[in-house]
């Protein structure tokens, strides 16, 4: 516990959805997004990115993104 604690919360968004284009980044559905969750660090965002990236290989409009929320929050400190 005390090792999360001391450890810097850096906030990251998995989601990903199908995309109506391969040159674009406009998704077909947005009712249909696959919100993976939100995550203490960049390493386990990518992870979760990565397993989700994985499993939806067969589908080439299929794309999942990390969002750095952290940055998003407080934008001066990047």
């Amino acid at each position: 516990m005390a090792d999360s604690q001391s450890k810097k919360q850096l906030l990251h968004l998995v989601f990903g959805g199908e995309l109506t284009s391969l040159k674009g980044m406009e998704f077909r559905d947005l009712d249909d997004l696959d919100i993976v969750g939100v995550f203490p660090d960049y390493e386990s965002a990518r992870k979760a990115w990565k397993a989700k990236a994985q499993a939806s290989v067969d589908n080439a409009h299929m794309r999942y993104f990390v969002v750095h929320l952290h940055r998003l929050l407080d934008p001066e400190k990047d």
